[in-house]
Formats: C-alpha cells, sequence, structure tokens
C-alpha cells in the first residue's frame, strides 16, 4: 500500500506542468489511498499509547480526515453536490460494498460465520437516526419551506434547521461512545479484545511474524507520520477539487456519479482492504466494525462537521440531500439490518449486499 506514496510526487509534477486535468485527477485519487492510510495507521498506534477511550477520540478526531479535507476543500470551491454525494457514497460503499464483498471473502473460506450482534445492532440504529436527521431538513425545504415568497428567510430557516440538527446527530455521536467505551463496555469487550489479540499475534498486513512492542510506533514516530499525511492530503485534495469537473466531463460521469462512487470511497480504501483480510481470516467482528463503524462515522460525524465547517468559513452547508439519495440510504439500512440481526452470515448474503450497492451506483450514473 505505501507504494503509492509514489504518486504524490507524481500528481504534484502532474498540476505544475499543467498535465490533462483527468490524469492528474485519476493520480491525486491513488494518491489519497495511501496517505489516508497512514492517518488511520498513525492514529491505531497513537490509541496503543493512550488506551481505547482515547483511542477511540483519535478515531473520531483523526480517522475521517481525508473525508473531511477532500469535502471541504469542495465547499470552498462551491461544490455542494459533490460533497452531498461524497457523504452518501462513502456510507453506502462502506454498509453495502466493503461489508458485502468481506462477507463475500470469509464465506468462501468459511460455511458460516458469527459476529456480534449487539454491536452491529447499536451501529444499525445509529445510522436510522442519521437518516431521520437528513430527511428532516430534506422534506421541510421541499415542502412547507418551500412554499412561501420570502426565499431569503426560508433558506434561513433551512439552515438553522440543519445546522440545530447537526449539533444533536454529534451528541448522539458522542453518546455511542460513551455507551461503548463506559457504561455498556462489556458487551463490547469481546470485540476489543480480538483487537489487541490480532495486534499481539501481528496479524496484521506485511507483519505476520513481530509482536506488538516491535511493531508499536513511538508517540513521536506517530505524531510526525500523523503531521505529514494530514498535509499531504490536504494539498491533494485541493488539486483533486481542482481537476474533479473538467475529469467528470473526459470521463462522461456527472459530478453526484464521481462524489458518490469515487471521492465517496477512496477516502477509506486502506480501511477497506483491512476489513476484506480479516474477513478471510475469520475475524468478522473486526471486519464488520470496520465497515458499518465507518459509515455510523461519516453519518454522524463528518456530515455533522460539515455544516459546522461551513458555519465557520462562511460557506453555508446544509443536510438537504435529494430525494434519491435518502431512498438509497434507507434502503441500504435497512438490507444491513436484516441481514445482521442474526448474528451469523455467510457468501450469499454478501452477493446481496454487493449487487444492491451496484444497482445503486448505476441509478447514481444516471442521476448525474
Amino acid at each position: 500500500m505505501y507504494l503509492l506514496l509514489l504518486f504524490i510526487p507524481a500528481v504534484l509534477i502532474s498540476e505544475i506542468i499543467h498535465n490533462d486535468h483527468y490524469v492528474t485527477f485519476v493520480l491525486a485519487c491513488i494518491a489519497l489511498v495511501p496517505l489516508a492510510k497512514m492517518i488511520g495507521d498513525s492514529t491505531e498506534h497513537l490509541g496503543l499509547h493512550f488506551g481505547a477511550t482515547a483511542g477511540a477520540l483519535l478515531n473520531v478526531t483523526f480517522g475521517n480526515a481525508p473525508e473531511l479535507i477532500i469535502a471541504t476543500s469542495a465547499m470552498n470551491a462551491g461544490l455542494f453536490t459533490l460533497v452531498k454525494a461524497s457523504i452518501t457514497g462513502s456510507i453506502l460503499g462502506n454498509i453495502l460494498l466493503i461489508l458485502g464483498l468481506s462477507l463475500i471473502a470469509g464465506g468462501f473460506k468459511y460455511k458460516e460465520q458469527r459476529f456480534n450482534k449487539e454491536n452491529t445492532g447499536m451501529q444499525t440504529s445509529m445510522l436510522f437516526i442519521a437518516i431521520i436527521g437528513l430527511t428532516i431538513p430534506t422534506i421541510l425545504s421541499a415542502t412547507s419551506l418551500n412554499s412561501g415568497t420570502d426565499v431569503g428567510s426560508n433558506e434561513q430557516k433551512i439552515q438553522a434547521l440543519s445546522e440545530s440538527v447537526a449539533f444533536i446527530l454529534l451528541a448522539v455521536y458522542f453518546a455511542g461512545i460513551i455507551f461503548t467505551f463506559v457504561t455498556h463496555k462489556h458487551l463490547f469487550t469481546q470485540n476489543r479484545e480480538a483487537v489487541e489479540l490480532e495486534i499481539q499475534e501481528g496479524n496484521s498486513i506485511g507483519n505476520s511474524t513481530k509482536n506488538q512492542q516491535s511493531m508499536m510506533w513511538s508517540k513521536k514516530k506517530c505524531f510526525i507520520i500523523l503531521s505529514f499525511s494530514i498535509l499531504g492530503v490536504v494539498i491533494t485534495s485541493e488539486i483533486l477539487v481542482g481537476t474533479v469537473s473538467v475529469a467528470a466531463k473526459e470521463f462522461g460521469f456527472g459530478e453526484v456519479f464521481i462524489g458518490a462512487i469515487i471521492v465517496g470511497i477512496i477516502g477509506n480504501a486502506a480501511e477497506h482492504g483491512s476489513a476484506l483480510i480479516l474477513a478471510t481470516k475469520n475475524k468478522l467482528d473486526l471486519s464488520i466494525g470496520i465497515a458499518s463503524g465507518s459509515g455510523t462515522q461519516v453519518a454522524l460525524f463528518v456530515a455533522p462537521i460539515l455544516v459546522i465547517i461551513g458555519m465557520i468559513s462562511h460557506h453555508p452547508f446544509t443536510l438537504v440531500f435529494t430525494t434519491f439519495e435518502l431512498i438509497s440510504l434507507l434502503l441500504a439500512v435497512i438490507i444491513l439490518n436484516w441481514i445482521s440481526h442474526d448474528g451469523k452470515s455467510n457468501w450469499f448474503e454478501g452477493v446481496m449486499l454487493t449487487c444492491v450497492f451496484i444497482i445503486i451506483a448505476i441509478g447514481f450514473y444516471f442521476v448525474g
């Protein structure tokens, strides 16, 4: 994965020499993958130094940095449609595509796999809350707040509603962290112990023979790599956003498709690979935790934070999404809840999740 860091100087050179925009766009997309992995790895190792609860907070703070930075750059460029599509696509990519492929990968090796229903059930419930939070501003924007003649006043009401909902969703997310790591941690102890055992056994990608001490990075190394990675994401994101419009025309894709299917997935591409490998090791709790947990973070943390960033940067961002996006999210969470309710899985359930994502992706292509 780290070999892809070679694409960072490649995208910089492509930008300096004013190469074709679609070439620069592709290079930027690839370059973001190892940068996202470096952020995730450094955050994970810092979590080992500071403990489970602090690690969870670090993950919240830095784990979603690629999505937040890309979205902020796009907001500053006025690409609000792309930002909202990337939020939708990131959630769908995690809970449908990545989880589906993980179940397929694990199901071909094991006839049946089991996982912690408590964790998956909580993630699904939180996703339902997030969808409700997105639905209310969208419905009011299309109905009662769209019927008056005072357009400016209605827009202010929609913005105020979005900001109120954003703070509520953030409160739910942090309450979920307290529930998981403090008041009801016994329900999720087995899953965290599995993570620690995985590290102790040295079964992470490319380090199967090392023990925990030799694998753990120093705090100084973690902060240096984290700082470098975030700086790299900032620069690469600016280049990506600057080329996305032209690249979309070159490839024949609409802005919505680019945001949902391409930008929405690349920010977590490194984690996606880990989820697949863990599923083949029969560590489905960890695989599902990565997929559904990432989807929940985007819905309850990234989207509300973008509203707040919009307030601060004077680029108002609302939680008004399209009907197609909301219905896609609702159907995705329903099928996720249906498949995960029994605490066991097989490869065919993974096929169903993956096919649902492909159907929705085709829909995004025709939306624009």
